[in-house]
C-alpha cells in the first residue's frame, strides 16, 4: 500500500487516528488486528489472498449473495469484524494486549504521556 500511493496512506492514516480518538474520547475500546491475524482468523492461511479471505467469508456466513462482485475492501472490512467475533472470547483479547505495541497499548501511552498528547 505504501509503495502504490502514499497520499492515500497519509489520508489513512489521519482518518484512523481521529477514529481512534474519538473513540478514545467516549471510552469506546479499540482492538486492532494484524492483516495475517485477520487472514489466520478467517481462512488458516496468514498469507491468504483477498480473494481467498472473500471466499471464505461467502462460506462462513453463508451469504445469498455473492460477495465477489464487493469490492476487496468492503470485504476487508468485513473480515475484520469476524475476526473479532472469532477473538472475542479469548482472555488475552483485552484492549491494549497487543504483543508488539508495548504495554497499555494507546490508552496506556496517553495516561503516561499527557505532555506528547494535546
Amino acid at each position: 500500500f505504501f509503495g502504490k500511493n502514499v497520499q492515500s496512506m497519509l489520508k489513512l492514516g489521519r482518518a484512523q487516528g481521529v477514529c481512534m480518538a474519538a473513540a478514545l474520547f467516549r471510552e469506546v475500546p479499540i482492538r486492532e488486528y494484524a492483516p495475517k491475524k485477520i487472514k489466520m482468523s478467517i481462512t488458516g492461511n496468514g498469507n491468504a489472498s483477498k480473494e481467498q479471505v472473500s471466499s471464505m467469508l461467502q462460506k462462513l456466513l453463508n451469504f445469498e449473495f455473492d460477495l465477489k462482485g464487493m469490492p476487496l475492501d468492503a470485504s476487508d472490512g468485513l473480515a475484520a469484524a469476524v475476526c473479532h467475533f472469532f477473538q472475542r472470547d479469548r482472555p488475552d483479547n483485552s484492549p491494549g494486549t497487543g504483543k508488539s505495541k508495548g504495554k497499555g497499548g494507546w490508552a496506556s501511552f496517553i495516561a503516561n504521556n499527557p505532555g506528547r498528547v494535546k
